[in-house]
This record gives structure tokens, C-alpha cells and sequence, in this order.
């Protein structure tokens, strides 16, 4: 009976979304500037891309449900009441990214194709480039206030060594050391 218990506990647990304001460290990392806020796109069910996947058409690839419209609301929502102080906000070309962007941050941001996924075969032979031109660009951004990149999990995995989820945020120094993390449910 006590493993069953402690099960539904952790069952719990699990269930229960992180509240955006459950971290005065994570405002204050924030208030400081010069931080890189890196974002796994929300919610898009799958994994990976359809075989006739085209960058150019939001048709052929994994978007996000409703759920992940949520989370990427969720999102914004963190960023406006934390009064979040950005000069930059730069997103993969994939839609799942750009439409997490376009939630979060209305028309303010910039794609590049250093954040796009590299996660199919097609395009892994892409990693070493983008990997090394997403670095030279966080090497000369020279803003006050803070960074945030809109990418995908294996782009945040190679850059911070760590696995992240759908909608987590991620905060980091330019020397790609991790701050805080933040989850939002979705």
C-alpha cells in the first residue's frame, strides 16, 4: 500500500505545472542582462519531420496542437510578468519555431538557420556548420540585456549538454554554462 502511495505522489508530482514566478533566481538572473535564453519549441506532437518535409511549407512539417499554442502562451506569459528585458529574440526556420516566436513575441524576431534542426539524417550533415556559426554569433552579440533563441532539443543539447523538454527555458551565460531551467507545462 505504501508503494502505491508513493507512486501516486510522484504521479502527482509529475502532473503539477512549474509556476512561472517559482524562481527569484531566475528573475534575477534575468534582470542582470547578458544572459542566452534558450527555448525548445512548444508542443508539437512527433518526432522528427515528414519525409516530404519542406522548410517552406508549414503543411509538410510537425506544428504545434492546441496544446502547444497553450504552452507557447505560458511562455509570454513568463516573459511579460517577469518584465523579461530582450534585445534579441532569434528563431529557427523551422515553423514549430517560428509560430512558438510568433506567440511569444508577436512579429519581434529573426530567423537564422543556425538554430534549425539537425536532428533527421538529411540534415545532420548541417550540425558542425551551424553549431560553429551559432557560437560566432553569440560571440559578437555585444547587448545589455538578453538573448533568446528559439531552437530545437538536439541544437540546446549540443550547445549546453543537457536534455530539455517542449517549451522549457533555458538560461545561460555566454560560456554556455546552464543557470536556471525552467519547465512550462503544456
Amino acid at each position: 500500500m505504501k508503494i502505491v502511495k508513493f507512486l501516486f505522489l510522484i504521479f502527482i508530482l509529475l502532473q503539477t505545472p512549474i509556476k512561472v514566478n517559482s524562481s527569484e533566481n531566475i528573475k534575477t538572473s534575468l534582470e542582470q542582462g547578458k544572459k542566452l535564453i534558450f527555448i525548445r519549441h512548444a508542443y508539437a506532437p512527433g518526432s522528427g519531420d515528414p519525409t516530404n518535409f519542406n522548410i517552406k511549407n508549414c503543411a509538410t512539417q510537425r506544428n504545434l496542437n492546441q496544446r502547444g499554442k497553450d504552452q507557447a502562451q505560458k511562455i509570454k506569459f513568463f516573459f511579460q510578468k517577469n518584465n523579461v528585458q530582450v534585445d534579441h529574440v532569434v528563431s529557427s526556420e523551422w515553423c514549430r519555431c517560428k509560430e512558438t516566436a510568433s506567440i511569444v513575441f508577436a512579429d519581434n524576431y529573426k530567423t537564422k538557420s543556425f538554430l534549425n534542426s539537425f536532428y533527421e539524417e538529411r540534415f545532420s550533415k548541417n550540425k558542425d556548420r551551424q553549431i560553429m556559426e551559432l557560437k560566432e554569433y553569440i560571440k559578437k552579440w555585444k547587448g545589455k540585456k538578453n538573448l533568446v533563441l528559439i531552437t530545437h532539443y538536439v541544437v540546446i543539447s549540443e550547445m549546453l549538454n543537457i536534455s530539455t523538454t517542449s517549451g522549457e527555458i533555458v538560461i545561460s551565460d555566454k560560456n554556455y554554462n546552464v543557470i536556471e531551467r525552467l519547465k512550462i507545462s503544456y
